[in-house]
């Protein structure tokens, strides 16, 4: 079962639950704000504010931070647009309205980063968030489907516990703030772009991951900091060849966990994974998340 089929089961006719769409926009409205809150308290309280100002850090993170910020648009239009689906908003407003959902909610995170003296608004960021409500946009308008989708996943890196005041200081922080444990992937549902006849799973998907490893800091490593001396990486570009499932694709009649599916399909499954490097090394990882 698709994304779409889902969502048409949710809301076939023209007829409109305003009663249970004004609940969602509520619930939505919570969740923005107690997200954002969340993300405020963990990201901005510890740096001083500023005026709103523009940065370029379009190379720094080896451009993790950028492919994070395209994921997490296209996840958040997606996901808008199963929910506004439910109440029967109809197809097109939905993917319109969903894909300005994801936008909006990373502009406002831009807007944050633009007062604060630490960082500041980054118009590399912003062409990501739109390359990535753009990807859903564009699949749902094209195919009436995710045939592509944007995942992500994490493991705990080595590396925060040198900068703990960059990298995070506990998990919740490092999820958010340690790229060198975060993978961001393309899952090609195969099924999707096969005769509808195939034999091939539906929810089998081919995943293609990039990641960085050895970095604690944006633009370089710094050899030393409060005159303790740090130990020297190697800031590596890592490219990962794995399998992945489409929970949605799975058939079921339970409409929660149709949504359920749909919900956690943020997150790249485990698999094994063969990673290429920028040190031209071939790497079997067993099991990589």
């Amino acid at each position: 079962m698709s994304l779409n089929s889902f969502a048409q089961n949710s809301g076939d006719t023209n007829l409109v639950n305003r009663k249970l769409l004004g609940r969602i926009i509520v619930f939505e409205s919570i969740a923005a704000v107690s997200s954002l809150s969340g993300l405020y308290v963990l990201w901005y309280t510890d740096y001083p504010q500023s005026s709103f100002h523009f940065i370029n850090d379009n190379k720094e993170w080896l451009q993790m931070d950028k492919t994070g910020h395209a994921t997490a648009a296209y996840n958040i239009s997606k996901t808008s647009y199963v929910i506004l689906r439910w109440p029967g908003v109809e197809r097109n407003k939905a993917i319109w309205l969903g894909g300005a959902t994801g936008f909006t909610y990373l502009a406002v995170v831009e807007l944050l980063d633009g007062f604060s003296a630490e960082w500041g608004a980054s118009l590399g960021d912003l062409t990501a968030n739109t390359l990535g409500s753009a990807a859903f946009v564009g699949q749902q308008l094209a195919w009436d489907e995710q045939r592509v989708l944007l995942k992500w996943s994490y493991h705990q890196s080595q590396y925060a516990q040198y900068r703990p005041d960059i990298l995070g200081r506990n998990f919740p922080e490092r999820l958010l703030k340690d790229y060198n444990g975060q993978t961001c992937w393309l899952s090609v549902n195969v099924h999707s772009f096969l005769p509808d006849d195939s034999r091939f799973p539906k929810w089998i998907n081919l995943a293609l991951g990039y990641s960085a490893d050895g970095m604690l800091g944006g633009k370089a490593n710094p050899a030393e900091l409060n005159g303790i001396t740090l130990p020297s990486f190697e800031r590596t570009r890592q490219y990962f060849l794995s399998l992945d499932l489409d929970l949605s694709r799975i058939e079921t009649r339970s409409k929660a966990l149709n949504m359920i599916f749909n919900f956690i399909g943020v997150l790249k499954m485990p698999f094994p994974a063969i990673e290429y490097n920028s040190k031209n090394e071939w790497i079997l990882h067993g099991m990589y998340f």
